[in-house]
């Protein structure tokens, strides 16, 4: 028999929720052996220890320890690192997830040595190029052998682009297995007590991208309509100690009203529980997009596209720009609007992973 053996990419937070249901659907098959791979591209030993327990993710096999850097630095810096890594390893398939730069690196490193790259999220656009992130979907893209599709836009986006049909294959959202498989374990999180707050009482915040926080001005524009919302309830915000830094700025928007509470980064279940428990939640991050579909929680985007929008059209997610009166007027209209139930988009039913290894088998059994 065959064996594929796969290196399978980590490179941050994002990452390890859609790499835990691809190892676990890959353990139990004698045709496929994994290798993980952490890049260490964003490593805090506490929060990284947390999430790959609560995620039961393998200790990885190899950590390149790349640390933080501009763009190019830390592209460079997992080239450099990860090439040995390939040479001494010899994998049949380098397997890359999400749109980090450690995403584009290790696709880049396998492919100059001839080794085959498979991506989980292949097709998702925002046609912003100014996105680093939409760089590095277009590219790793483009050097794909096989692309693994979390919904029919991304089918779309790849058609116009060329891409061959063949290598292409929806499977649904592997954020969504995660999610679906730690909901009831999320369920039994206190973060909601430990923060004083009443389930459908507080709105969650999350801002991480630089073209939303590096900039005081736009932060500022941000946060005003933010702190109007504190004045009817409280606003939590799990924050990055790079983000931080920039609020210390705003402090007297923060304190208005209820006022907008500045949190610790949380663990997943507790991020999962916060999120289901919380009246909305605005965000500038993909995921959260993603996941608040499948919560039921309105979820108002802050920024002016999203590469995922069939949780705009299938979902709970509405697009409110990045002026204070485009998200005034969108947090307004969510808090007016009755709750729906909304059905998941299709195949977001906690069996992509299951999905990919079947590809990952039959891809060995024919190369």
């Amino acid at each position: 028999m065959k064996v594929l053996h796969i290196a399978h990419v980590v490179g941050a937070r994002p990452n390890f929720m859609k790499i835990a249901p691809i190892l676990a659907a890959c353990a139990g098959r004698p045709s496929l052996r994994s290798t993980l791979v952490h890049t260490g591209q964003h490593y805090d030993e506490t929060m990284s220890q947390l999430f790959f327990d609560q995620l039961r993710i393998p200790r990885p096999d190899v950590n390149l320890d790349v640390g933080s850097g501009s763009h190019a630095q830390q592209t460079a810096a997992v080239l450099q690192r990860f090439e040995p890594v390939l040479l001494s390893q010899r994998p049949d398939l380098v397997l890359v997830v999400g749109d980090v730069n450690s995403t584009l690196a290790c696709s880049l490193a396998a492919v100059k040595l001839g080794i085959p790259v498979a991506h989980v999220e292949a097709g998702l656009r925002s046609f912003d190029r100014s996105m680093p992130e939409e760089i590095n979907r277009l590219v790793t893209d483009a050097i794909a052998e096989l692309l693994f599709v979390t919904e029919r836009s991304a089918i779309v986006n790849l058609e116009r682009e060329g891409v061959d049909s063949a290598r292409v294959h929806f499977v649904g959202n592997v954020m969504i297995d995660t999610l679906l498989a730690h909901r009831d374990a999320a369920a039994g999180s206190d973060v909601i007590e430990r923060l004083g707050m009443r389930p459908k009482g507080y709105a969650v915040l999350t801002l991480h991208r630089p073209a939303n926080v590096d900039n005081p001005a736009v932060l500022r524009r941000i946060l005003e309509p933010l702190s109007d919302l504190a004045g009817a309830m409280p606003v939590v915000f799990p924050v990055h100690p790079r983000t931080r830094e920039a609020l210390k700025a705003h402090a007297p928007l923060l304190a208005l009203g209820h006022g907008i509470h500045l949190v610790d980064p949380l663990g997943y279940l507790d991020f999962i529980r916060l999120m289901g428990d919380a009246r909305l939640v605005l965000t500038d991050s993909g995921g959260i997009q993603e996941e608040t579909t499948i919560l039921a929680v309105p979820c108002v985007t802050i920024r002016e596209n999203t590469e995922r929008p069939v949780t705009v059209t299938n979902g709970t997610n509405r697009l409110a720009g990045t002026t204070s009166a485009g998200i005034r007027g969108t947090i307004a209209e969510v808090l007016a609007a009755p709750s729906v139930a909304v059905p998941p988009p299709p195949l977001w039913d906690g069996r992509a992973a299951t999905r990919i290894a079947d590809v990952l088998e039959r891809w060995g059994r024919n190369r």
